[in-house]
């Protein structure tokens, strides 16, 4: 049998599917046309967030058994057709919690600190020292929107800076870790707001121009989640308004984000979609993705 690999995973994940004595090949950047033409030999396939599966790859795929997506998003498939064709779609919800977490957690360092302004400021000769008089952590408020693993394990790692945890999450009714709240209580009470939710109908915009009204003056807002569920129109205005201090935005609504008009803001800290880009989550990934598509290929 046959697995196409279209986005680079850790060799250990490769090395599981060879072991188990799958044809294993490798061939990323296609386009959904390309990758459309090709698949019909392969009985499985494994992506990450570059490759669009879509309802025309899926038609074509003749021989699919398995779709397996090396990280948490499945915005990249098309689930509805792979469910018509019985194709199975498996992720790795778990593999790079930590390392979302802690993109997030860096943020909000940076954002207290403004520690890539004052990178830049310094390196431009400058010698700023009372411009950047910053924030602790400690003793803020912090809300998190979306209390799943990677909301958690940042409510965890918060708690232990001394911040005091709200949550809005209407699946999750019990938390250890953080205050589950109406989302209005959040959005009036919090110093900083970190989403941590997939983009659905529900949560499209969730941060829009009347929940920004809502928020604290100075708010901090940091979105390594999914581009979509903040406006990025609203937060725009929100920022040259003065109503939000600094953003951290790792994700966005167009994607690649080559241009964007938040880059002029120096209030922005921008990374290019980099949440589960660590050594050990994207070996956790393909470690378990490999795990994933094995099992159902054998079974």
């Amino acid at each position: 049998m046959k697995i196409l690999i279209s986005d680079p995973i850790a060799e250990q994940g490769i090395k599981i599917l060879k072991d188990a004595g799958f044809e294993v090949v490798e061939k990323t950047g296609l386009s959904p046309d390309e990758l459309a033409e090709i698949i019909p030999e392969y009985n499985g396939i494994i992506v990450r967030s570059a490759t669009k599966v879509t309802r025309k790859v899926i038609e074509a795929a003749k021989n699919l058994r398995v779709i397996g997506r090396a990280g948490i998003g499945l915005d990249n498939i098309d689930l509805q057709a792979a469910q018509e064709k019985g194709i199975k779609v498996v992720n790795t919800p778990t593999a790079t919690s930590i390392s979302v977490a802690e993109l997030a957690l860096g943020m909000m360092l940076s954002a207290a600190r403004r520690i890539p302004q004052a990178s830049n400021s310094t390196k431009a000769g400058k010698w700023e020292k009372k411009k950047f008089k910053g924030f602790e952590l400690y003793g803020k408020k912090l809300g998190i929107i979306g209390l799943g693993r990677i909301g958690t394990e940042l409510a965890k790692r918060a708690q232990a800076l001394g911040m005091e945890v709200l949550a809005y999450d209407p699946y999750v009714k019990t938390s250890e870790y953080a205050q589950l709240v109406e989302l209005d209580t959040l959005l009036k009470d919090s110093d900083y707001i970190s989403l941590h939710i997939p983009k659905t109908e529900e949560t499209t915009h969730i941060l829009d121009k009347s929940a920004f009204e809502k928020m604290k003056q100075d708010v901090v807002i940091i979105n390594c989640a999914r581009g979509g569920v903040v406006d990025e129109e609203a937060l725009y205005q929100a920022i040259t308004d003065g109503k939000v201090r600094i953003a951290g935005i790792d994700v966005y609504e167009k994607e690649p984000a080559k241009e964007n008009k938040l880059f002029e803001l120096e209030q922005v800290i921008a990374t290019p979609h980099i949440g589960a880009q660590t050594k050990e989550g994207q070996t956790r990934a393909g470690v378990q993705i490999a795990e994933k598509v094995k099992e159902i290929l054998k079974a």
